[in-house]
């Protein structure tokens, strides 16, 4: 294994593909990290070099997130040839579409931390949190069809929000090519009481002070103010999206005999995207996407709601901002051999990051690029990006989610109690409302990399490059 240093801020596992070895943007301190662990089981590189053998890539990138996954590390991109290539379960992951949506407040930070400890309680009441907790919305299964294939336009339809912010969503909130034929009737059932539902773990609802602003210019394209307030909602497709992913497990595993396809391990299961089995994959895979929109697009028309009931203003006031995934699988046209060709771009705690002037990029945010939402983990700075054409160079348009794990959540369970993690945040001013304190070690800052060095790595790297940085004030956990 040898790691070849680019630039300051790229480097690329030398594998003897060319254009197809993976290509790693880190810093010194990140690559030092990657080497020491690679003895370890899983580890990063290892996952890396085992994903380029996987037959038709065209690129792996990984970014300054970069941890192990299953099967695949978190915080990377592939993009694969459409006659050559598979379609692999690791590369996507089991929460489909996992991803942001955020709002703007019309109050400042100091009107909004005056009334901090309602705005918690009215938001924890508001928005369903936690683990196998019902949502206010209860679907027929002909309905959760609808769900799958319409997204959150599904949502409008019900009453929840305004149809104009679709315009405010990556796809408009809608995957063509969804099929909910090929979603399993026990995946479907698990979602039914789910759509406007927050989760556990990783997942959360934060109420945000703009700290800091970098560029002025796009921060006004943006509608971002310093001292204004934002709100992250962070999910995904639930139950559904992890069933989807139990389901075709199988049938993934049963595509590499039948195609005689050689993985490396079988954490790697996969198959021809033009097969049978590679297409009703995509498709399940756009489903759970278009849950995962749906989802976001109801808990955000409650999150309005609940601010406007604690500050006496209408919800239309809170503004949408964005709604962005990281866990994805779609049909993109980049530029690779030379020309620009379509081929299929896997991200897997990567955000899709494109620059100015893409048709992709909502007319609203055109000139400045695409909006990118980088959540920190609980207690930390999250921050807001544009997307650059570099990107569209290096990247296949994609950059970073997050800070990325440094530790495991049992070893971070061994490390914190909830409620010693709670007080320290309210030392820091940080107000939290969660179902389970006993599982929020496992979210403890110290328990993922440093957030502003991650981001510092893409920003000098001209992938992504810094609009504002957010601080939290309230956060809501499952």
């Amino acid at each position: 294994m040898e790691l070849k240093q680019k630039n300051k801020y790229s480097y690329e596992l030398e594998l003897g593909k060319g254009d197809a070895n993976p290509r790693i943007y880190a810093n010194s301190e990140i690559v030092s990290t990657l080497e020491a662990e690679y003895t370890q089981h899983n580890s990063s590189l290892k996952q890396l070099e085992n994903l380029s053998m996987l037959p038709g890539l065209k690129g792996i990138v990984a970014l300054a997130d970069i941890h192990p996954g299953y099967g695949a590390p978190i915080g990377t991109t592939t993009a694969s040839d459409l006659k050559e290539g598979v379609i692999t379960f690791a590369a996507t992951g089991f929460d489909i579409n996992c991803g942001v949506h955020s709002l703007i407040h019309p109050l400042n930070a100091k009107e909004v931390s005056e009334k901090k400890k309602q705005l918690a309680e009215q938001l924890f009441r508001d928005v369903p949190a936690g683990l196998g907790i019902r949502g206010k919305l209860v679907l027929t299964k002909s309905e959760m069809d609808e769900v799958l294939e319409k997204g959150a336009a599904f949502a409008v339809k019900k009453g929840f929000g305004a149809k104009k912010d679709l315009k405010l969503m990556e796809e408009e909130g809608c995957v063509d090519g969804a099929d909910a034929d090929v979603v399993s009737d026990k995946a479907k059932e698990r979602a039914l009481d789910q759509i406007g539902t927050l989760g556990s773990g990783n997942h959360y609802c934060e109420v945000q002070e703009i700290e800091k602003v970098f560029d002025e210019k796009a921060a006004k394209i943006f509608g971002l103010k310093e001292k204004g307030t934002f709100l992250s909602i962070h999910c995904g497709s639930r139950a559904l999206g992890h069933q989807i992913g139990t389901d075709y497990l199988p049938i993934l595993d049963s595509a590499v005999k039948k195609y005689g396809l050689k993985i490396p391990e079988r954490d790697l299961v996969c198959a021809p995207i033009e097969s049978e089995e590679g297409q009703k994959y995509f498709s399940a895979i756009k489903a759970g996407s278009n849950a995962a929109f749906a989802n976001r697009f109801v808990i955000g028309s409650l999150a309005k709601g609940a601010i406007a009931k604690v500050f006496g203003i209408s919800a239309e006031e809170v503004k949408t901002f964005y709604d962005i995934g990281h866990n994805t699988a779609k049909i993109e046209k980049h530029l690779i051999d030379g020309k620009r060709q379509n081929v299929l771009i896997q991200r897997k705690g990567s955000t899709r990051g494109f620059g100015s002037g893409m048709n992709e990029v909502p007319l609203k945010y055109r000139k400045a690029g695409q909006p990118v939402i980088v959540g920190g983990s609980m207690g930390t700075n999250s921050f807001i990006l544009k997307g650059t054409k570099r990107a569209m160079k290096e990247t296949f348009g994609s950059t970073i989610h997050g800070a990325g794990r440094s530790m495991s959540r049992s070893q971070a369970l061994t490390k914190w109690t909830g409620e010693q993690l709670l007080a320290e945040l309210a030392m820091k001013g940080i107000l939290v409302k969660a179902r389970s304190v006993k599982g929020l070690p496992e979210e403890a800052p110290e328990a993922y990399k440093d957030i502003l060095s991650v981001v510092e790595v893409m920003h000098k790297a001209g992938i992504s490059e810094k609009v504002a940085k957010l601080k939290p004030l309230v956060c809501i956990k499952g």
